[in-house]
């Protein structure tokens, strides 16, 4: 199963988003997010993919439903978790991202299905924010065998 860990970053009724550049979803919007690294932990892994996808630094705290999505003969889990901006990096660009961008909710709300790398996510996301089904941070737990 694959782990993808990410920020959902809310500030004055916007979320920042990123307009991916790879191939298989170019130029459709997701939240900044992507794969573990080896021995990385989920916080690690949303806190870097955040970083290296917006240029920001962020603080996470709390965490939304785990989404789990059967792609392509594939399993994959996304866990995101709504972040508090530290530090913003406005001129910051990558060459996996085109474009990265505070969108009103409401504008999401109204925009295309193709639009978006994963609408379903991005519905669940919107829904889990919007009825406050948030859950603390405690409720993952990092064990390592001694």
């Amino acid at each position: 199963m694959e782990i993808i860990a990410g920020s959902i970053i809310v500030k004055d009724n916007k979320i920042l988003m990123v307009k991916e550049a790879k191939k298989e979803c170019y130029s459709k919007w997701s939240f900044p997010a992507g794969h573990l690294e080896k021995n990385e932990t989920i916080f690690e892994g949303a806190k870097r993919e955040t970083l290296e996808e917006t240029g920001c630094k962020v603080e996470l705290k709390k965490v939304l439903p785990i989404l789990i999505k059967n792609d392509d003969n594939k399993n994959v889990m996304i866990l995101n978790f709504l972040a508090d901006l530290l530090e913003d990096n406005e001129e910051y660009h990558t060459d996996e991202i085109l474009e990265t961008k505070w969108i009103e909710i409401e504008e999401m709300k109204r925009m295309k299905v193709d639009e978006f790398r994963s609408y379903s996510v991005v519905k669940n996301v919107l829904q889990s924010i919007e009825n406050k089904n948030l859950y603390e941070l405690d409720i993952i737990k990092d064990i390592y065998d001694i």
